[in-house]
């Protein structure tokens, strides 16, 4: 190869890698809301005078909030128009101290609403600058996280939360009320630093209930026990649904032990091979030959501010409908 064959390789090689970081850096901000629907058989429900025959579900995960992040919290307080029954938080909410008063402004719109929350790493640890090759290589929990002190203010932030009349679903259990539709939760608190502890004690139970799993990282281990236990589905974030993916192929990690494949999307656990449902759609529930979950993980509203690019994976908001039929 000549010298000005190797330039030009150079220098084409550097404008492709410019173009992608300006992309990935644009794609951080292109908020969208995914409009996904789960049919549920009402042969299979009590009849319930009060229930709706519609319980919408906004999830929302992995805002990473920063107090500079003004469109960011524009787009947060929008999110009262899709008019939710329920609101679901996965965690990792805010990037710095400074944001908590910023995200709880901009959550006002909803509050009132129905809902419940459990919390990620980055609710009690602030984000540190890393390699993004440990995303290949680490397969267990970031359990040494917890060697820190956690600095960010969590338990102020359950206090807003809660003000809000939502529930604290970290390793509980808690039964409320959404749009006339009974629901039973069980939540754990995030797996990827093992503070999960499984709540085993069980409450009466709700008549009827519609039952819903949340935890942050969405563990395998974590799946099982809430596809065993009998959740229609499961709400879970942490991955950033790959973040940097490869368009036409998706994700190539997910920071977790669940496989690429299912870095985001709503798809059925344990797999029952019918593929995962990246964009918008409407799945039945039901009609498993096997008992199954719906497993709707998030690829999540921000980043981390040391890694602020998202290439083909949207920051998303979802809007989640069981409706009956």
């Amino acid at each position: 190869m000549t010298t000005s064959t190797l330039g030009r390789w150079a220098a084409g090689t550097l404008m492709a890698g410019a173009s992608v970081a300006i992309w990935g850096l644009t794609e951080a901000h292109a908020y969208t809301v995914r409009h996904r629907t789960v049919l549920v058989d009402r042969n299979r429900m009590p009849q319930e005078s009060e229930r709706s025959d519609r319980l919408r579900v906004l999830h929302l995960s992995d805002i990473h909030l920063m107090p500079y992040q003004h469109k960011k919290m524009r787009w947060l307080a929008s999110l009262a128009s899709t008019q939710p029954d329920l609101v679901v938080f996965t965690g990792d909410q805010v990037a710095s101290r400074e944001s908590l008063p910023l995200l709880m402004e901009a959550l006002t719109p909803l509050a009132g609403t129905p809902g419940a929350f459990v919390y990620g790493s980055n609710d009690y640890y602030g984000p540190r600058l890393k390699s993004p090759f440990v995303y290949f290589t680490q397969k267990s929990p970031a359990s040494h996280i917890k060697k820190r002190e956690r600095e960010l203010p969590w338990q102020d932030m359950t206090k807003d939360l809660e003000s809000f009349g939502w529930v604290n679903m970290n390793n509980a259990r808690s039964q409320i009320t959404a749009a006339g539709w009974p629901i039973e939760f069980v939540g754990v608190d995030d797996p990827h630093i093992e503070l999960d502890e499984y709540p085993v004690e069980t409450l009466p139970a709700l008549n009827g209930a519609l039952k819903l799993g949340l935890t942050h990282a969405p563990y395998t281990h974590i799946l099982d026990q809430m596809a065993r236990e009998g959740c229609t589905a499961v709400f879970a974030g942490h991955t950033h649904g790959g973040q940097v993916c490869v368009p036409g192929y998706g994700a190539l990690v997910t920071n977790c032990d669940l496989d690429p494949q299912h870095a985001s999307g709503l798809f059925q656990w344990p797999p029952a091979n019918e593929g995962v449902m990246h964009g918008d759609g409407i799945v039945p529930s039901g009609t498993e030959p096997r008992p199954t979950s719906w497993v709707n993980v998030s690829a999540g509203i921000g980043t981390s501010p040391t890694a602020p690019v998202r290439v083909a994976c949207r920051p998303e908001a979802i809007v989640l409908d069981f409706q009956l039929v």
